[in-house]
């Protein structure tokens, strides 16, 4: 699979969320391809006794019959305010491309390996997320704007990971999914009054389904031991800063989703940050160290850019151009010093399998 030539068929009118799903910017979600040849060679051998207990929980299907609505569920949302119906609506947005995102991946490892275990494990996972993103879009058709996810896969740009990247990245993508999805949970456990949307009420045993994916990502990480040493370790610092980074200027994008939520976008970010941290002590070697207020400033300084590299978009013009590659180069140097700053050495064993914390 790679990126798509333009066709006729990608040409045609396409509705706002679908319009929405194929930008892609540094924020929002890609669709990925990797080496199959290479990733039909893992052996997960070393770790089958808990690769096997795994599979048994992905075949049990607890949640096969959990996706579905209601007929008699209320579908009218016009009474939700513009600026919390339109930031709504984009966090609706990048889930189901991410969720879809996650889909198209595994069904493409599970065509194209050989590998028996590895198949299995794509051909479950491809099968949640489908769930997923398929319950999503019943939600924004109720708004007249269902996703397109047919078109969506045929003509949104596919960026190429090795097999390891889309560890390192998916990992954490499911983890903080499943941290996500918990603490808004318990927000509206706490405060049922505070649930604007019926969606909230899957959370629960969703995020169990994200939490799986997760530790099967681990598993595969932990089979290959050289991913996590030597310079690995420094991809894998990476791949964490950039995904925590990333969360945090998407989330202050939405201030009034979250003041629906009753809570400020840095301390749900801050929460759903120290759970998948304490979660990716299982695998990696180390954590970022979420204390260090100079890693709040970067993820801060980040978001500002971010910002002003979106307000000079709209003016245009060479100047903005321009002003834009200066903005660039401040970022850089900005992930550069956070990058640089100390993390915590991992203490807890490495053969552990997490329990999801409630």
């Amino acid at each position: 699979m790679s990126a798509n030539a333009p066709t006729m068929e990608a040409v045609r009118p396409i509705n706002e969320s679908t319009d929405r799903a194929l930008e892609s910017t540094i924020l929002s979600p890609r669709f990925y391809t990797t080496d199959f040849d290479e990733m039909d060679r893992f052996d997960i051998s070393s770790v089958k006794p808990e690769w096997d207990k795994l599979m048994q929980e992905f075949e049990s299907d607890i949640n096969q019959t959990h996706f579905q609505r209601p007929d008699d569920m209320s579908k009218d949302y016009s009474h939700l305010p513009e600026g919390l119906y339109q930031e709504f609506l984009d966090f609706l947005i990048s889930s189901i491309t991410s969720e879809f995102s996650g889909c198209v991946l595994y069904s493409e490892i599970k065509k194209s390996i050989k590998n028996p275990d590895l198949k299995d494990l794509f051909s479950y996972m491809a099968r949640d997320e489908s769930r997923h993103a398929g319950f999503i879009n019943q939600w924004l058709k109720d708004f007249g704007i269902g996703v397109d996810l047919g078109f969506l896969a045929r003509t949104k740009k596919y960026t190429f990971f090795k097999p390891k990247f889309i560890f390192y990245a998916t990992y954490l993508s499911e983890k903080i999914g499943y941290a996500r999805y918990i603490t808004i949970y318990r927000i509206i456990q706490n405060k049922p009054e505070l649930r604007f949307h019926p969606i909230f009420l899957w959370f629960e045993k969703w995020c169990n389904d994200e939490f799986r994916h997760g530790e099967a990502f681990a598993l595969l990480m932990r089979s290959t031991p050289k991913l996590l040493n030597g310079g690995n370790r420094l991809w894998i610092r990476f791949f964490l800063l950039a995904v925590y980074a990333t969360m945090y200027v998407r989330d202050h994008s939405r201030p009034e989703f979250h003041k629906a939520l009753g809570v400020s976008p840095t301390d749900y970010d801050r929460k759903v940050l120290e759970i998948t941290s304490d979660i990716t002590k299982q695998v990696f070697p180390f954590t970022i160290n979420l204390d260090d207020p100079r890693m709040w400033e970067g993820f801060e300084n980040l978001r500002k850019i971010s910002d002003e590299v979106d307000r000079l978009k709209q003016v245009g013009g060479v100047l903005s151009f321009m002003k834009r590659g200066a903005l660039a180069i401040a970022a850089t140097a900005t992930f550069l010093r956070i990058y640089t700053l100390p993390v915590v050495p991992n203490e807890l064993p490495s053969d552990i399998r997490m329990a999801p914390v409630w």
